[in-house]
């Protein structure tokens, strides 16, 4: 078919052609993820310059609870250290360890789980894990609402007794009898104030994978441009290439 297209190259072209904009599009996708997890992080920051949220105001249900994260706060109530739960494989500064749970019980009879901070692990015995004893009487807990701890990989069913991997609020609150609030607070600061507990609290701050979006998206604009870049090569500069002058 001299001076026109044959059916094959009209297929590579709009392979190409469907290819590359298949990718392009991917590519501003991701881009618009990553805006969107721009506004989430200016939103999380925003939160956590607020003042204190008044402990009046704890949320008692889910959708309530999701605004609250990363508030700080100070409310006051009694521990309840028998229920005290280690979360295991959880890490801090990059070494293992565990996350010490313990709900502290409020004065209307509900309880808030406080995740109390970070305990090393035993090399030689897992089990070897205790939990520095807390105050009797009303104590005073500073930090910020945050979700539960974010569940790891488990084999099996689900984990009971004083070391397990993960922990379900519900669950838990019916296991123990004590309604738990749909939401935690994580302790940064020991309790009384300046007092030295043996708990590491350098929480990791809340990542929103702005960067990995944009990587995704570089990827996909360059297999974009990898695609126009053979079909032109292919299909264009070499064919001329190869006629004789």
């Amino acid at each position: 078919m001299k001076g026109g297209m044959s059916g094959r190259n009209a297929v590579v072209l709009l392979a190409a052609l469907l290819g590359a904009a298949l990718t392009a599009r991917l590519g501003v996708w991701q881009l618009d993820r990553a805006a969107q997890k721009i506004a989430l992080q200016a939103s999380l920051d925003e939160r956590r310059a607020l003042p204190p949220l008044p402990a009046a105001e704890l949320a008692r249900d889910a959708t309530h609870g999701a605004a609250q994260w990363h508030r700080r706060i100070a409310i006051e109530g009694t521990w309840l250290p028998a229920q005290t739960v280690f979360l295991d494989n959880r890490q801090m500064n990059a070494r293992q360890g565990f996350y010490v749970l313990t709900p502290l019980k409020l004065a209307d009879g509900s309880a808030v789980l406080v995740q109390r901070g970070w305990l090393p692990r035993h090399f030689d015995d897992r089990s070897a894990v205790a939990a520095p004893p807390l105050p009797a009487g009303l104590a005073r807990v500073e930090g910020r609402i945050a979700p539960a701890p974010a569940r790891l990989y488990e084999l099996g069913g689900a984990s009971s007794g004083p070391i397990r991997q993960n922990l379900d609020l519900d669950a838990y609150s019916a296991e123990t009898g004590t309604p738990l609030r749909p939401l935690s607070i994580q302790q940064t600061v020991p309790a009384p104030p300046g007092a030295d507990d043996g708990l590491a609290r350098d929480w990791p701050a809340p990542a929103t994978g702005v960067e990995k979006h944009h990587g995704y998206a570089f990827q996909w604009f360059a297999l974009s441009a990898l695609i126009t870049g053979l079909y032109v090569w292919f299909q264009l500069i070499r064919p001329r290439r190869r006629q004789p002058l």
